[in-house]
């Protein structure tokens, strides 16, 4: 075992620009040496050979384990290299061979996709573009050998077997008594046109009369397949093989049975289409809310109902007793043909005779749902002892699933007059989503791509029950809303923004008096109808625990994806009537994470932790019950990413939204001394001294809202001290988990270097940088290296160096980590990343910190009350230096919410 790659699993991470890519991660355990060796192999023929590896990984055993999404493409892959085995004539044909991905298969293979890093993207395109990277790799594997194509193919997998010149057919016969009917043919050579001919195989004892060795290689995959089928070799030592057969369904079923062997040994078989779908099968159906129950939530009772089906038509008692009389073998039953297991037959019989005693009572809602993800766990074990059972939906239930999973298709739910946003059309599917929820007291994920503006849908929310309430007898509980420390100031100036009448507060020592908290925060619960925390916060007072919150609600819900924190343990334990996670990380990415995250919003819904431990460990063996767990989870998560094409067109092409950040205790100190110092130098200059006075304070306190380090020069730019550094963090932590490429722009030079440590740090991979030192043809490999292929995850540049002249078109999202104020020159930067007629929109982040300098003028610049358009176009500060001592010191002061927080660091 090799030490390089013997801790490391090898994952499979896909890209927005439908790339797939390999990575390693770390494992759990140790992994042993087949595993080492086939990983190492893989990754290295990734980094040479972009096209290769995935030809390589459809090659490669099947036994050897792998992580879930290795696992998924080498399906896939192996899907391309069976089809490649199966080919006649494979040898004749070599690169210019055609393979098709069965359209009606793509909906198979994206139900079957595990969770994994950039799940988002995977679709019939990009199934469609895998497909085409095999044929462009075998096309190129062809061309590179001199061999035959069967030494190519066992060099990888030596067990492989050719497909042969031998065809076996069966078909449907219109014989009562031999309903079936049989033909051996095989495959003359390729004529000229590049076609071959099918003849019974009667007619090789004649072409091959006197040469037994040309009959014999003929036969060569006969005689191998014989020797495991009975079928065969009974066919064999008969000569029947050479002649047409009519057969009895029980020869048919007999022969059917031995398929595998036949395509293993390479021999191609045309059988009829519902034998290779598995055949029609008997099944123990569960149907469940035909009707409306009286109550709603997790535990209302829906009506249930047993049946029996087959292939999704009912199937009487009668017509099962029928089945039942028969031996083994094929019957003709609903106009078609179905294996006969008696055994399998009775268990499913008793099975639906118990759980049509238990349809009366009804089953609750959380039962229903989970009986999707194993219908055999139907209480009291009525389904216990059959593999057969399925779960269907009455009308009603059938309804409000299809409604939460398109909520599009919902009533539209008005905010009141209180509310100041205009939503956008995804955004009032969203509200919506969540009042239907509301309305069936059942918990929601609203995980809506970053930048789509899910706080804007829960403020709107907030408004339509709390502003309704107004003529309400009774008065609604207190909503709690637990967020990041990092989005306090965001989540504030939204609602400033978007629903000022909300009553709120921020039950946090840096907003209220730390004795006014200490005591329980008497009263002032009950004067809101929103509180406000931090999710350190949040473990730590007692009477945020102790109360009976109406909403509980948390943002950047991935915050509680361990499920054994201390912080998730707790939260957990909070009463709520309902509760709404927010994220915007994809939470598919990682399995782990999906349990603690259910478990907080709709407790029970995928079982206990260790109940879905065990059904986690059932997805290596049947992976569509991946798409079976999709089902189950999506009525309780709304995802809209900004591709999906009932987004995209409401979104203008670039979104530009302001990013609030707060100060930390070490800038707030800074920065009071610096407004300080400048408040005494201004009343001792005049002129021109006092102009420069003023500038070089603006310079200073803009370094001082970046990093501390920064304005005092040095230093190792330490996260915690800086608000801005903090948030980079959370918005980037995003970007990386959609594999997304980022550009930072900054006015100074002397901070690129800092974030671009700090950025690879965050994404796990080195960036780029630009700046006014970076020669030109730096620049231009630079440029190139982004807009490459490899994934790079970001760029820092200097605002003017990096504003004219470069295509970064690859750049999903910008950010401004510092303000230049002219909304011009921020444009032309940001034009870097976006151009006309691109189909991915952009995301434009634009960094302010609470209550200092750069929040006042950009209140100026928006309200444009004492700035006109030609000042603001200029480009530059002089203005400020036009106010008088007293407007200036004002401008530059800390506002009293910012003063207030010197202990936020505290939390």
């Amino acid at each position: 075992m090799t030490s390089r790659t013997s801790d490391r699993n090898l994952i499979a991470v896909l890209l927005p620009d439908g790339g797939l890519q390999l990575e390693w991660e770390a494992a759990d355990a140790a992994i042993g040496k087949s595993r080492t060796l086939l990983q190492d192999e893989l990754y290295r023929c990734s980094v040479s050979d972009r096209e290769g590896w995935l030809l390589r990984l459809g090659l490669a055993d099947m036994k050897v384990p792998l992580s879930a999404s290795m696992s998924y493409w080498r399906e896939f892959a192996g899907e391309f290299t069976r089809q490649l085995i199966r080919t006649p004539d494979l040898e004749a044909l070599r690169e210019s061979v055609r393979l098709e991905l069965a359209a009606d298969n793509m909906a198979a293979w994206l139900g079957r996709a595990p969770m994994m890093t950039g799940l988002d993207y995977l679709d019939d395109l990009l199934l469609a573009n895998v497909w085409e990277r095999l044929h462009a790799a075998w096309r190129s594997a062809m061309r590179a050998h001199d061999g035959t194509v069967a030494d190519f193919i066992r060099a990888y997998r030596p067990s492989a077997h050719l497909v042969g010149r031998i065809f076996f057919h069966l078909v449907e016969n219109k014989d009562a008594a031999h309903p079936f009917a049989f033909l051996a043919t095989y495959s003359t050579r390729l004529n000229q046109a590049g076609d071959s001919r099918h003849v019974p195989l009667k007619f090789a004892l004649q072409e091959f009369a006197g040469n037994q060795a040309r009959l014999l290689e003929l036969l060569a995959t006969v005689h191998e397949a014989a020797k495991t089928s009975a079928v065969l070799q009974e066919m064999l030592s008969s000569g029947t093989i050479f002649q047409p057969l009519a057969w009895s369904s029980r020869q048919a079923f007999l022969f059917l049975k031995d398929i595998p062997v036949f395509e293993t040994a390479g021999i191609l078989c045309r059988i009829p289409d519902w034998w290779k779908a598995g055949g029609p099968r008997i099944s123990l159906d569960l149907k469940f809310g035909t009707r409306k129950p009286s109550l709603v939530g997790m535990d209302a009772i829906l009506s249930f109902k047993a049946g029996l089906l087959i292939d999704g038509e009912p199937l009487s008692r009668e017509e099962i007793q029928r089945l039942l009389a028969q031996s083994e073998g094929l019957a003709f039953i609903k106009n078609k043909w179905v294996a006969v297991d008696p055994v399998k037959l009775q268990k499913i019989l008793a099975a639906h005779e118990a759980a049509a005693k238990m349809a009366d009572a009804g089953l609750s809602w959380l039962d229903a749902m989970r009986l999707q993800m194993n219908p055999r766990q139907l209480p009291g074990n009525a389904a216990a002892a059959i593999d057969q059972v399925s779960v269907s939906h009455g009308q009603w239930l059938a309804d409000v699933l299809q409604k939460l999973r398109d909520p599009h298709t919902l009533r539209a739910i008005r905010p009141g007059r209180t509310f100041k946003a205009r939503l956008r059309k995804y955004q009032q599917a969203g509200l919506n989503w969540l009042c239907l929820l509301h309305a069936l007291r059942l918990g929601a994920c609203l995980a809506d791509d970053m930048g789509l503006g899910k706080t804007v849908q829960v403020l709107a929310f907030l408004n339509w029950l709390y502003a309704a309430q107004k003529g309400r007898r009774t008065r609604r509980p207190a909503s709690l809303l637990v967020i990041p420390a990092s989005l306090l100031a965001n989540w504030a100036a939204e609602i400033r923004r978007f629903y000022p009448d909300l009553s709120f507060f921020i039950a946090h020592p840096g907003m209220h008096p730390q004795e006014e908290l200490a005591n329980g925060g008497k009263g002032l619960i009950e004067a809101h109808d929103l509180v406000i925390t931090t999710y350190a916060l949040a473990g730590r007072y007692r009477f945020l625990q102790d109360h009976a919150w109406y909403y509980l609600i948390l943002d950047e819900a991935q915050a509680i994806k361990n499920p054994g924190t201390r912080q998730t343990r707790t939260l957990k334990t909070y009463t709520a009537e309902n509760r709404l996670i927010l994220t915007g990380t994809p939470i598919e990415n990682r399995l782990s994470d999906l349990w603690s995250l259910f478990d907080f919003i709709n407790p029970g819904l995928l079982g206990s932790a260790t109940e879905f431990k065990r059904f986690a460990k059932t997805l290596d063996r049947d992976r569509s019950r991946y798409g079976t767990l999709r089902q189950l989870i999506r009525p309780y998560m709304l995802r809209r990413l900004k591709t999906d094409k009932t987004v995209i067109r409401d979104l203008p092409d670039k979104v530009e939204m302001k990013v609030y950040t707060d100060l930390s205790a070490k800038q707030i100190v800074l920065y009071r001394q610096l407004v300080g110092s400048l408040e005494k130098a201004l009343s001792d200059t005049d002129g021109m001294q006092r102009r420069g006075l003023i500038l070089s304070s603006l310079m200073k306190l803009k370094q001082l809202c970046n990093h501390p380090d920064q304005y005092l020069g040095g230093g190792g730019y330490p996260e915690t001290e800086s608000g801005k550094f903090g948030r980079l963090r959370d918005i980037c932590r995003t970007i990386h988990e959609k594999r997304e490429r980022v550009l930072v722009f900054t006015q100074f030079k002397e901070i690129i270097d800092p974030l671009c440590r700090f950025l690879a740090d965050v994404f796990h991979h080195p960036g780029l940088m630009i700046h006014g030192s970076v020669s030109v043809k730096k620049r231009k490999a630079a440029v190139d290296e982004f807009q490459a292929a490899p994934y790079v995850p970001f760029m820092v540049l200097s605002l003017k160096a990096g504003g004219v002249g470069l295509n970064l078109t690859r750049a999903s999202h910008v950010i401004h980590f510092d303000r230049w104020w002219n909304p011009a020159v921020e444009t032309q930067a940001t034009d870097r990343a976006f151009r006309i007629g691109q189909k991915k929109n952009v995301m434009v982040h634009k960094f302010i910190t609470t209550g200092t300098i750069e929040e006042k003028i950009d209140l100026m610049i928006e309200e444009k009350r004492q700035l006109s358009e030609d000042v603001i176009a200029a480009g530059n500060e002089n203005w400020i230096t036009e106010m008088d001592d007293t407007r200036v010191v004002d401008m530059f002061r800390l506002s009293l919410a910012v003063d207030q927080q010197q202990e936020r660091e505290r939390s």
